[in-house]
Parts: C-alpha cells; structure tokens; sequence
C-alpha cells in the first residue's frame, strides 16, 4: 500500500542544542535504515520549512503507523497521512 505522508517538525524552542542533534542524528540514522529496506522509497524536503513529504510503500496501516511512531523525532510532529492507489490513467 502507497501513502503520503506530510511530517512537519516543531522541536520545542527550549530544548537544549545538544538534545536536539542527538534526537535529530538517531532520526537520520532510523529514517536511512527504512528507506534502505525499500518502505519509504520518497523523501522530498518541503523548502522554507521543517517539513517533508515522503511516500511510504508498506503491506498495512499498522506497518506505516509502526514506522512513523519509531521516529525520535515523532513527539514533536505533525502528521498527515494521505492513502493513495494507482490512476486509471497512469501509463
């Protein structure tokens, strides 16, 4: 199953810098591991903003749900979920 997701980050504007690169660099060693296994084959940044839209290629909603609650950076988002399937006119 194919979804968009749209995650806007919030870090909290008191959080310490050292706490924030750590959770920021166990995100970017996560989200790799899953892109590697081919369950988010799209990671786009959305420019001018801590955001990012990424396409999730997963067998469920409960898969997709697992991934993106394993995110360190999970508290601080928020997320939007858009299911997609295939246009007729897509060639």
């Amino acid at each position: 199953m194919l979804f968009q997701v749209q995650m806007t980050v919030k870090l909290p504007p008191d959080m310490p810098t050292e706490k924030a690169d750590e959770i920021k660099a166990r995100e970017k060693a996560y989200s790799q591991e899953v892109q590697r296994s081919g369950r988010w084959p799209h990671l786009w940044r959305v420019a001018g903003s801590y955001a990012n839209v990424s396409i999730f290629d997963v067998k469920d909603n409960a898969e997709l749900h697992e991934i993106i609650s394993n995110l360190p950076l999970f508290p601080f988002m928020e997320i939007r979920v858009t299911p997609l399937c295939r246009h007729p006119s897509a060639i």
